[in-house]
């Protein structure tokens, strides 16, 4: 028996006379929904991400400024809005992908506990491969679509889809504790709330 079995053989008879909660165990009680917007914001900064509230109105112009002067963006195609140099994805090669500039995505949801983005990779979202490719990640997130925190957000999410969870831009730590930006996906994160 190795040290796997022994461990789940003493959990598996510290449950047997465990009745299961009928219950999920509830959230706690969270803010009001102007609040959530508020503190979802200002986590999502703390990680070094630009973050902007706008309207439904001024969504193409903040995305267009959100985005270095003459880029090439990269959009899924169910993105809904029309962005100066888009390229549709529509497939493209890690190298086509690393030749852009920029990436504008909406997101599934925005946990305000955490300042955390989540994709499921809808149609509005594309494959992952754009979300990390990129250099810029310009991400939209609708005012209600930010939850208190992560147990909110399961209840909204397919667990069966493919999730990326983005807390701020792509960053690392070396072994001395400087930090370098960029190594894993887009080095810089702006984020559009929209209400």
């Amino acid at each position: 028996m190795s040290a796997r079995d022994d461990i789940l053989a003493a959990v598996r008879a510290a449950l047997a006379d465990a009745t299961p909660s009928p219950e999920p165990v509830p959230s706690p009680v969270g803010v009001a929904p102007d609040d959530l917007v508020a503190l979802f914001a200002e986590r999502v900064a703390d990680y070094r991400a630009v973050v902007e509230r706008c309207s439904v109105a001024d969504l193409s112009a903040r995305v267009a400024a959100a985005l270095p002067h003459g880029a090439r963006v990269v959009v899924p195609p169910g993105l809904g809005l029309d962005v100066p140099g888009q390229v549709v994805d529509d497939g493209l090669t890690a190298a086509a992908l690393d030749a852009l500039d920029a990436v504008v995505t909406r997101a599934a949801v925005g946990i305000s506990e955490t300042g955390t983005i989540v994709l499921d990779h809808g149609p509005d979202q594309g494959r992952r491969a754009i979300s990390l490719v990129p250099d810029v990640h310009v991400c939209i997130v609708a005012e209600h679509q930010v939850v208190a925190d992560v147990p909110d957000a399961m209840s909204r999410l397919d667990p069966s889809r493919a999730l990326t969870w983005i807390s701020g831009p792509s960053a690392t730590s070396d072994i001395e504790l400087d930090r370098v930006e960029g190594v894993h996906g887009p080095r810089t994160l702006h984020v559009l709330v929209v209400g």
